[in-house]
């Protein structure tokens, strides 16, 4: 496989980007600087087109199992956070996500059952330096966390300073002892380039998941992003669509484009149909 020189595209050494010679061009739509055509394209097509090959709308029984049922507010009570359990636990969501001081109580209330306790890592900034992430990060497993949601250092991403971006990750994953890690991309920030290093960068160091939003960015999810997402992270690697996703339609939109994990604080309303406000 062929590998572009670092110093032409940042790419990390070791993550292969386009197998063609530069006599030939396969269209594999990976390689924003040979073929930024071809990009465009994967974005411009979208999650209709591009996901139908990925998977088909489940049925709304199978959605929930899919859900990280979401409270990351700062006015978050312990009442709050024990609605969000009992209702977990109702809906058999995949976990509850919270802030890292309510994962005791998170464990604590779940305990027994298969939802799992998922809390967010340097949020919802991704500036504190991955030794505090990894701390952190600790800190989270031995309270009882079952899956982190990293923010990644944005800032050094879009200094190119990939090097560091990686090492970033690889404190979290390192500190995760074997939980599921996903990486925060916050793609509402970033160019199409980014986006397609950023999860370049993510799957070589090791994580399980790439994220698009902490919720707190100015923007969210979209089929779009979703799908190119999909399309440089391949077909193994998880795909967390978080960030403005309020309905059914929302959710299935998302799934066919290729996420396997929803983030939503509107989980209840999405399973019963009815309407819900904005939030995270």
């Amino acid at each position: 496989m062929r590998r572009l020189a670092e110093e032409e595209s940042g790419v990390i050494p070791g993550v292969t980007i386009c197998p063609a010679t530069d006599s030939e061009c396969t269209a594999c739509g990976l390689c924003i600087v040979k073929c930024p055509t071809e990009v465009e394209k994967v974005v411009a097509e979208g999650a209709e087109r591009i996901g139908a090959t990925i998977g088909a709308r489940p049925p709304k029984e199978e959605i929930a199992h899919t859900i990280d049922h979401t409270y990351l507010k700062p006015d978050a009570s312990p009442e709050k956070i024990t609605q969000l359990c009992e209702e977990a636990k109702k809906y058999n969501f995949a976990s509850v996500c919270i802030n890292p001081g309510y994962v005791s109580l998170s464990a604590k209330l779940l305990k027994g059952t298969p939802v799992k306790v998922t809390t967010v890592i340097g949020f919802p900034l991704g500036a504190t330096t991955s030794t505090a992430k990894a701390m952190e990060t600790r800190d989270a497993i031995a309270n009882g966390a079952d899956e982190i949601d990293m923010v990644m250092n944005i800032g050094a991403l879009k200094a190119k300073n990939y090097d560091l971006v990686k090492k970033d990750i690889e404190a979290v994953v390192d500190a995760a002892n074997g939980r599921t890690v996903k990486v925060i991309l916050e793609t509402a920030l970033l160019t199409q380039e980014e986006k397609i290093k950023a999860c370049q960068i993510a799957k070589e160091a090791g994580a399980d998941f790439v994220k698009t939003s902490t919720g707190f960015g100015g923007g969210g999810a979209t089929a779009a992003d979703i799908a190119l997402m999909r399309r440089i992270v391949g077909p193994i690697m998880g795909i967390k669509a978080s960030g403005g996703i309020r309905t059914l339609e929302d959710v299935q939109t998302m799934i066919k484009a290729g996420a396997t994990r929803i983030g939503a604080s509107a989980s209840v309303a999405i399973i019963k149909g009815t309407s819900a406000g904005a939030g995270y």
